[in-house]
């Protein structure tokens, strides 16, 4: 008998993942899991439906120039729609922080990193929750 699926299922195949675009759902994803690699920070938080996987990019002024911002959020936009949607589970959104090592870095590096970093983060048990309100 074969063992069981993950303890976090796929999501089954869908027309492509969500955005994340507002600012409060950037700012929750930044207090979930991390999984540093050369070329990007991911950060993954559950939400806790079974939705599609939503995906958010941003890169930091310190990256460079406008141009080249935008050129390692496009290399990291193409990554995950080409191989992110295979390894995020539904439920999930994830936060790719773009570094300037994705302007130098051959694509498949980038598209390694992201699955090196998708892997690590599921493999990682979830943080328990602090509630900090003591009531």
């Amino acid at each position: 008998m074969s063992a069981g699926p993950g303890p976090v299922p796929a999501c089954p195949k869908v027309s492509g993942s969500g955005r994340i675009k507002r600012r409060a759902d950037f700012l929750a994803v930044r207090d979930g899991l991390k999984a540093p690699a050369r070329s990007l920070v991911l950060q993954a938080r559950q939400r806790g439906d079974g939705g599609a996987a939503r995906f958010g990019f941003t890169v930091s002024r310190k990256v460079g120039n406008a141009v080249e911002r935008n050129r390692v959020r496009r290399r990291l936009r193409e990554a995950v729609r080409l191989h992110g949607d295979s390894l995020a589970c539904c439920g999930f959104d994830y936060v790719l922080i773009g570094r300037r090592a994705a302007l130098e870095l051959p694509f498949a590096t980038i598209v390694g990193d992201l699955e090196g970093a998708l892997r690590r983060i599921h493999r990682t048990p979830p943080k328990p929750s602090l509630d900090r309100a003591h009531g």
